[in-house]
């Protein structure tokens, strides 16, 4: 079997991946181990900036009503998230009912999926322009495909990364934290209880089960080749809290440790790395899970537009060199967060002071937008200083006045498209209309501060270029969007 993409992974982060590809018009197959879908729901929220990417894909409609918590935590200490967004806070979506919206819309879209494909090999090619291979068993034998490009959304304990002997420095796990859904318990909600012996944490959701979380202080993480007993969970749950919850039914066990690593490249010739794949992580705030989301929203259309041929140079690259940056900074703070949430006694004068700080404005308006991913800002100046403030940064959801009404940069962007905003009434886009729409618009109600000027927004969101000077607007273009499929224009209508 032959295509332009393969994903390995079928989790939230390859189904995302497999969705873009799609929309930017590449041939995408998706193999996954697994041969049904999994029954687990490990990660349940969703960040204010991956509620934008889903709406900007016209997703959200498919999860129906979610609930909203505006409260989130740092290190186990409470943070508002508030953030000028239209998601602040955080969005509980069991990840089981997240895999099936995307999966839904991937396959839609045109994307195969192959279950019961478990990866063997990998070959990436040998040269430049190769074309890279891999086997995969399955309960048919072996299959064999080939690709322009292989990405691993297969998980922290990736087989893709282990294969291809890609180097993943950093931190092992010394610290374990183990939870269980058990249904069949009564004990009290607890959030990020710090008692003598440990942290104890327990939500009972809707349906009656309640998810435990507990960890005690000073005990080291254990190699493991599969989930927890559920006797041990037990023991530690009474050890640290005095309660006994062995007359329980757990539904799910599993355990998750501070390891902190990184793949030294996000690209590797036609090899390349999203989500947890890329980087293990403790999922403290629910980060882990957005992070590849967004990864995934970063690689799409840059992939997509590398097989179908109008990449311009260097984008591909670009992926790893602003999504390795700002996975660095995510497993940072997460780091940050770990001593503060699991760390012993010793801790507590940290964790005053760090409460202490996080109740100025502009200290927790901060680390809200760190978290909920809306802070981030790409370097996608010419090599210059960025010197307009939202240069890079994503475009907030902007009423847009048109001819005969209004719409909005969200409802524009779901074509998975880049997207003019004209403000100068010229046609400098229009050689590049089969991947960038061009909407004519004299002002953007509550957009960013600009000159009168017009606005290119990539893909994904974020903002490659504000101004009014006709020749940046062409140079900003091409650097994102390569060579049109007709002659500029400049900005007085004349052909350069």
């Amino acid at each position: 079997m032959d295509t332009q993409v393969i994903v390995v992974g079928a989790g939230p982060v390859g189904l995302m991946l497999a969705g873009e590809l799609r929309l930017g018009g590449a041939n995408v197959i998706v193999v996954e181990r697994r041969a049904t879908p999994t029954a687990e729901s490990r990660a349940s929220t969703l960040h204010a900036r991956t509620m934008e990417i889903f709406d900007s894909r016209g997703l959200l409609s498919r999860f129906g009503e979610l609930p909203n918590e505006p409260r989130g935590h740092f290190g186990g200490l409470p943070l508002d998230l508030s953030m000028p967004s239209r998601y602040p806070g955080q969005w509980k979506v069991p990840q089981t009912r997240t895999e099936a919206v995307l999966r839904e819309w991937a396959t839609g879209l045109g994307a195969e999926l192959r279950r019961g494909h478990e990866l063997l090999t990998v070959t990436p090619g040998a040269e430049p322009g190769d074309r890279v291979s891999i086997t995969a068993a399955t309960p048919r034998g072996l299959v064999r495909m080939g690709a322009s490009y292989v990405v691993a959304c297969d998980g922290q304990d990736s087989r893709m990364r282990e294969l291809t002997r890609a180097e993943f420095p950093g931190q092992p796990a010394h610290r374990e934290l183990l939870r269980a859904d058990v249904a069949g318990i009564d004990i009290p909600n607890r959030r990020f209880e710090r008692r003598e012996h440990g942290l104890a944490i327990a939500a009972r959701n809707n349906s009656g089960t309640t998810r435990v979380m507990v960890y005690e202080y000073g005990r080291d993480a254990r190699a493991r080749t599969s989930a927890p007993e559920f006797s041990e969970i037990v023991d530690a749950w009474k050890r640290v809290t005095g309660e006994d919850i062995s007359g329980g039914d757990p539904l799910w066990i599993g355990s998750f440790g501070d390891a902190n690593r990184q793949v030294t490249r996000y690209r590797d010739g036609n090899v390349l790395f999203a989500g947890d794949a890329a980087h293990q992580q403790m999922p403290i705030g629910g980060q882990a899970l957005n992070l590849g989301l967004q990864d995934a929203a970063n690689l799409g259309w840059k992939l997509a537009a590398t097989v179908r041929g109008w990449a311009p140079e260097g984008l591909l690259d670009s992926y790893h060199t602003e999504r390795h940056a700002v996975g660095e900074r995510v497993l940072a703070n997460i780091k940050a967060q770990a001593l503060l949430l699991l760390g012993s006694p010793e801790v507590e004068p940290l964790r005053t002071l760090i409460g202490e700080m996080a109740g100025d404005e502009n200290n927790r308006a901060r680390l809200a937008g760190m978290i909920s991913g809306l802070d981030i800002r790409y370097p996608v100046g010419n090599g210059g200083t960025d010197e307009h403030p939202m240069l890079g940064a994503r475009l907030p959801d902007t009423e847009v006045p048109v001819p005969g009404g209004s719409t909005t940069t969200t409802e524009l962007l779901r074509t998975g498209r880049g997207l003019f905003l004209d403000c100068a009434g010229g046609e400098l886009a229009r050689p590049w209309a089969d991947r960038v729409t061009t909407v004519t618009a004299r002002r953007i109600a509550g957009g960013p501060p600009q000159p009168a000027g017009s606005v290119l927004v990539r893909p994904d969101g974020h903002i490659a270029w504000i101004g009014s000077a006709p020749e940046e607007a062409l140079t900003a273009l091409h650097r994102w969007f390569g060579r049109p499929t007709s002659r500029p224009i400049t900005g007085r209508g004349e052909m350069p």
